[in-house]
């Protein structure tokens, strides 16, 4: 049974999720289509101008993404503390980013004098926004809407170009956000589109992976990494504000990913390694160390990153994280991915 997206998005429970949406019938409408042969890459390079706008807008961090030939995925992060923290006006600068406004907030900007029941509409209308600016449907509204209307333009068409609502996920932990996220980042790696992650292109892997080797080339450290071995495409791209990693690095007060770039970067870069070993030949027995301290089955790990998408479940998480989920969303069963020793069993644990 379909479920509401507020009982599917709980941002106490959880603020990161991974979503994913499909072009109508599955159709190749961002890559070749097979039946007129006509391309259409240009369209993923859409996606990314529109979540690099979208990103300085939303109160919503970007963990990781992919766009695909006929589907693309996102990791995201809801920040709803920084959104209560920007001014009336902050917010109404960047809705109005967006979207033009009513003629009240035409007037309150232009400096009009406003009597109290105005100046109370006026509130309520900055209060909606605040709210739409850390909401992931509203993200992903005016991430679908504008691609759509732009490719029904350009086929000269009318009608639906994504097959229905996004899917969201909910991942309850640190581990169901590594392994998500590096799912995401070798989707063209697994569909073989690329065969390294470096060279997977409309994702943030390689994003990163460009940002890491610019970094270390300056630094010039003694001991040289694997990103530095390889060769990197250049980035024609606007560059996505993506979520930092928190490593070792001093981060202050800001919002990071709970694991270093650099561990990162190596465990998708083994990972790469496996699902293409055909390609790259042996597969190193050395594996990252985040695996070990996160408690992840690294032939689990491998087998989740390497499946097809056969069923989209509503969690991932550890058995404890998806017992807790179970108590805070008041179900009688919850359907998940268990991470650590049972990676792809179902949970219906009941509450009481």
């Amino acid at each position: 049974m379909t479920r509401p997206r507020s009982q599917l998005v709980s941002v106490q429970d959880t603020p990161y999720y991974h979503c994913i949406c499909r072009c109508v019938r599955r159709a190749f409408l961002c890559g070749d289509d097979r039946v007129t042969g006509q391309n259409f890459d240009h369209r993923k390079a859409w996606m990314v101008e529109r979540l690099t706008e979208l990103v300085k807008v939303f109160a919503i961090d970007i963990c990781a993404y992919a766009v695909m030939s006929n589907h693309y995925h996102l990791v995201v992060r809801i920040d709803e503390e920084k959104a209560e923290q920007w001014t009336d006006d902050e917010v109404i600068r960047r809705w109005r980013k967006l979207y033009q406004g009513p003629p009240m907030i035409q007037r309150y900007l232009a400096g009009a004098t406003l009597d109290k029941a105005e100046l109370n509409v006026v509130n309520a209308i900055v209060q909606q926004w605040r709210q739409r600016l850390s909401d992931l449907s509203w993200f992903m509204r005016c991430l679908n809407e504008p691609i759509a209307r732009w490719a029904n333009d350009e086929d000269g068409c009318k009608g639906r170009f994504w097959e229905g609502r996004f899917k969201s996920q909910a991942l309850l932990d640190e581990s169901a956000l590594l392994t998500c996220m590096s799912y995401v980042d070798l989707n063209p790696v697994r569909a073989g589109m690329a065969d390294t992650p470096e060279a997977s292109d409309f994702t943030s892997i390689q994003a990163r992976m460009i940002t890491w080797a610019k970094r270390q080339q300056k630094r010039k450290p003694r001991n040289q990494t694997f990103v530095r071995k390889t060769k990197l495409p250049k980035q024609t791209l606007p560059v996505v504000p993506l979520l930092r990693f928190s490593g070792n690095e001093k981060q202050g007060k800001k919002t990071t990913i709970p694991f270093s770039l650099k561990d990162y970067l190596q465990l998708v870069d083994w990972l790469g390694r496996a699902i293409r070993d055909n390609k790259r030949g042996a597969i190193s027995e050395q594996q990252p160390p985040i695996i070990e301290r996160l408690n992840i089955n690294k032939d689990e790990l491998l087998a989740y990153v390497s499946r097809k998408e056969k069923r989209f479940i509503d969690v991932v998480g550890t058995e404890n994280s998806m017992q807790k989920a179970v108590v805070q969303w008041q179900r009688k069963f919850i359907k998940g991915i268990r991470l650590a020793k049972q990676l792809f069993s179902v949970s219906r644990v009941q509450y009481t």
